[in-house]
């Protein structure tokens, strides 16, 4: 195992942890150090155990073997309240607000501030108005539901529940996941004053560029192993991590593009608009062509692509598909017609959790195989296989509930489903949020090959890199306009930054 030094005395230490789940172990022996005031990056494949370590760490978990020591004590946490008394604060990937409480209800959820019983509102107010303007979202009211906030708008209440605790050490399970470039610029001065104040952070991201700008040193954990632990992160190459993380050498590159001509036009968008959200939006997708909408989290993006899909009902405008319009605002009619859709929020918008990868494959073609009313089960189960050796899912067990599978083969699920369907226009939005730097590499050559064999893809990414390196042509939008259109190759990350920040003043 890899090692790094440091001289003070850790706020925490992890010994030969393990955890023993039915049928599988998820950690097997890891090592962990973490130090008051720095920012310890925790890397690993989808797998490798990072979810299970944290919720061991934070209470949610009880260890079957190893030891943790918090400032220099054995401790062990029997739940998640008894960390955070502790000191230990954790924000999970899956955010964990209720949408029916303000946004001060969630805040202190848990952790209420009253007198004889009663719940000291202007308090609990003001602490959380103080906490917001720490994170640079002042503009968010405590009163507000947090149910009416975007997916970055609850990840910030995530953060400020976090901070209202005065914990020493604060887990964040992939922060940046669901915002735009300025919300991670806030996230990084948030971390960076933490860090400076003497609070430890361990921060859990698949973003190797987000490690470089944030972490002070990483350790890297494989199979449930830890394989390197505590390495500086300025003197470690990338493509060391990467080997660290897979096991092969090898760094992060886009598939090339294919040399062979676009088909015709399957997908038509004109003059599409939702009154307060987007207008005038037109464009058209080749077949074999990938497009690229680029922007900030807001600017309208994914909620052009859930109106062409039907899942938001147009105020105008018109979607063909191979020349015949689809009718607004109706997603049976879109899937009809050829469309498919991989959500960002996969987990909630898109997969049944609890169900088998086989039904979640099979959800959109069902009635074709039915027979008298009833399912097929063995042709089911043909389909299920098929996609799931055709897209390499891990397990490779169709009965397997999908909520156990990792962010990588969830989102593979997805693509099983519209194969299976025979989607002619496929729309992703965030494809490899949450999921690793090997198993992203896989699903980039996954895309260029679903491209490749003729289907229309929109994409819509939050990383500037991955829209430039998967699409041909790329729109860039923002508050709801497209303010330009053309190639990839003819753009750049600085390009498309400059127009979005114009696009934005004007």
């Amino acid at each position: 195992m890899v090692t790094g030094e440091h001289q003070d005395a850790p706020l925490l230490t992890a010994t030969g942890v393990v955890k023993h789940f039915p049928g599988a172990k998820a950690l097997d022996g890891v090592d962990l150090e973490v130090y008051p005031g720095e920012v310890h990056c925790l890397l690993g494949q989808n797998g490798a155990g990072k979810s299970t370590l944290i919720k061991v760490l934070s209470g949610a978990h009880r260890p079957d073997a190893g030891v943790i020591m918090w400032e220099g004590n054995a401790v062990a946490f029997p739940n998640p309240m008894a960390a955070l008394r502790a000191g230990i604060a954790t924000m999970y990937q899956e955010l964990d607000v209720v949408d029916g409480l303000t946004v001060a209800e969630n805040v202190f959820l848990g952790n209420e501030v009253s007198v004889a019983g009663f719940t000291q509102r202007s308090t609990v107010h003001a602490r959380t108005t103080k906490v917001l303007e720490r994170l640079g979202h002042a503009n968010i009211s405590p009163n507000t539901e947090v149910g009416e906030l975007s997916a970055a708008g609850k990840q910030i209440v995530s953060m400020a529940r976090a901070l209202s605790q005065d914990a020493r050490l604060i887990i964040m399970d992939e922060p940046s996941a669901v915002l735009d470039s300025e919300e991670v610029a806030n996230l990084f001065r948030v971390v960076k004053d933490l860090s400076d104040s003497g609070i430890a952070v361990i921060y859990i991201s698949h973003r190797l560029d987000e490690i470089r700008q944030i972490g002070d040193r990483l350790t890297v954990l494989k199979d449930g192993k830890t394989v390197a632990n505590g390495l500086p992160v300025s003197d470690t190459p990338t493509a060391q991590i990467v080997t660290l993380m897979t096991g092969h050498e090898g760094t992060l590159e886009f598939p090339p593009r294919q040399d062979v001509p676009f088909g015709e036009v399957v997908l038509s968008v004109q003059d599409l608009a939702l009154d307060g959200v987007f207008r005038d939006v037109s464009f058209d997708v080749r077949a074999g062509e990938i497009v690229g909408l680029a922007g900030l989290v807001g600017s309208g993006r994914s909620e052009i692509l859930e109106t062409v899909y039907g899942a938001r009902r147009a105020t105008s405008g018109h979607v063909l598909v191979e020349g015949k319009a689809v009718h607004r605002g109706n997603v049976s009619a879109a899937v009809d017609a050829g469309m498919g859709i991989c959500p960002e929020e996969r987990k909630t918008q898109g997969l049944l959790l609890e169900q088998s990868i086989t039904h979640n494959i099979t959800l959109s073609i069902f009635d074709r195989l039915a027979k008298v009313g009833f399912l097929d089960d063995a042709a089911e189960l043909a389909v299920a296989h098929q996609q799931t050796d055709k897209l390499g899912i891990v397990p490779r067990d169709p009965q397997r509930e999908a909520r156990t599978l990792s962010g990588g083969n969830q989102q593979k699920i997805l693509l099983g489903r519209w194969l299976a369907h025979g989607t002619k226009v496929l729309f992703l939005d965030e494809p490899t949020r949450g999921v690793d730097v090997g198993a992203r590499a896989e699903a980039y050559q996954l895309i260029r090959e679903l491209a490749g064999s003729g289907v229309a893809v929109v994409i819509v990414s939050s990383e500037l890199e991955e829209v430039l390196g998967l699409a041909d042509r790329v729109l860039v939008i923002s508050d709801g306009r497209v303010l330009k259109e053309a190639d990839a190759s003819a753009l750049s990350e600085h390009q498309i930054l400059d127009l979005i920040v114009e696009g934005t003043s004007a």
